[in-house]
């Protein structure tokens, strides 16, 4: 899901430029709570789209934040 995301964030900022049909932001958000959050956000910065936006700017590394506690939560489970 991650590749996912990151893909997204460089196409939309690929048709941006151009001025085309965008892909909504709606649609970016989803990708990043099925657990995309990290390639979002490692989208955001590498294709710098989406950083002035204070949502994306604050919410996508919250979600990232919680995607990983999860994640080692989860995780912890097998180990014990």
């Amino acid at each position: 899901m991650n590749i996912i995301a990151f893909t997204m964030m460089g196409i939309d900022k690929e048709r941006a430029k151009k001025h085309a049909y965008r892909i909504r932001e709606s649609s970016l958000w989803l990708s990043a709570l099925l657990g995309g959050a990290l390639g979002a956000v490692a989208g955001m910065k590498f294709f710098r789209h989406k950083t002035k936006h204070a949502a994306f700017k604050v919410g996508m590394p919250l979600l990232a934040f919680i995607e990983i506690g999860l994640l080692m939560y989860w995780m912890s489970g097998f180990f014990q």
